[in-house]
């Protein structure tokens, strides 16, 4: 009986000793964690649960959380109070030219800087790089000259054709994540007799997935949420996007509180739910972030 007393005693510790590690380690941090995040998410759930009250229980006192009688009416008196499907069908169009041109140009101006060895390639990268710090409302005026002298003026073209040309956040995106691929897969190649472009298209661009997908959601989230630049160059109202469409509905509404919240989350909803299915792309190529050369 001592023996069994005394050989149950290492266990015990050894169990308390355990359960205080995952104490301190796993469970402390993710209960913080999961209140932090709920802190951050409130604002987006307080959002959705306002589109959902009338307007008597919006202004109530005390505030009430959660709608008594939900009014799902309030998403469909918002939608054809404008034309939202019409916005939408526009924001999804420059979305798409706008990732296609990103998805070509960003990676092969980073191939040819990350793994092409020629002269002044550095300094080349380096003022790509520069131009990051320069603020876009520094060259917006000549920009917009440069454009209404083309005619490009209330059309698409203006909000899409930089795509094309790449943009220096993702050209670094890229040539970071391709730093980090061996040099071995394209040596290889050049041994076995393929050209730069078919080493490009057929070895290192199917290798930068997480760093495309990356640039991809990146590129919905910026032309999503723009507003300046619509608003610049796209006069006609059938050419709006959908951050216009919203302003305008909100200068139509500004009393309607119920119908802003509804038409305010359908606007928000489809970037969170890109973000979150994204968010492993992200993981991925940040790590390439972290190692600039």
């Amino acid at each position: 009986m001592e023996t069994k007393i005394l050989s149950s005693k290492p266990i015990h510790s050894r169990t308390k000793r355990s359960f205080s590690f995952r104490l301190r380690k796993q469970i402390i941090p993710h209960v913080v964690l999961i209140l932090l995040g709920l802190v951050f998410l409130f604002p987006f759930i307080w959002l959705i649960l306002t589109s959902l009250k009338s307007e008597t229980e919006i202004f109530a006192m005390p505030p009430t959380i959660f709608p008594s009688h939900p009014q799902w009416k309030n998403y469909v008196d918002a939608l054809t109070s404008m034309p939202f499907l019409l916005y939408i069908k526009n924001t999804l169009v420059l979305v798409a030219i706008n990732i296609i041109g990103q998805l070509f140009s960003a990676p092969l101006i980073a191939y040819s800087i990350a793994k092409i060895n020629w002269k002044g390639r550095n300094i080349v990268f380096a003022l790509v790089i520069a131009t990051i710090i320069l603020p876009p409302q520094v060259t917006m005026i000549p920009v917009y000259i440069i454009f209404s002298q083309l005619g490009w003026v209330n059309t698409y073209l203006p909000l899409t054709i930089g795509s094309f040309l790449g943009t220096a956040f993702n050209i670094f995106l890229c040539r970071q994540f391709l730093l980090g691929i061996p040099n071995e897969y394209s040596d290889a190649a050049r041994v076995d007799g393929a050209g730069e472009f078919r080493i490009y298209w057929n070895i290192m661009y199917p290798l930068l997935k997480p760093a495309l997908a990356t640039v991809s959601i990146f590129t919905f989230e910026a032309v999503w949420h723009d507003f300046l630049s619509p608003l610049i160059y796209l006069n006609d109202q059938s050419l709006w996007t959908i951050s216009l469409g919203l302003q305008g509905f909100l200068s139509q509404h500004d009393t309607q509180w119920e119908l802003l919240m509804a038409a305010a989350t359908m606007f928000t909803i489809p970037s969170v739910l890109v973000f979150f299915f994204g968010q492993k792309y992200f993981l991925q190529a940040g790590t390439s972030l972290t190692q600039f050369k």
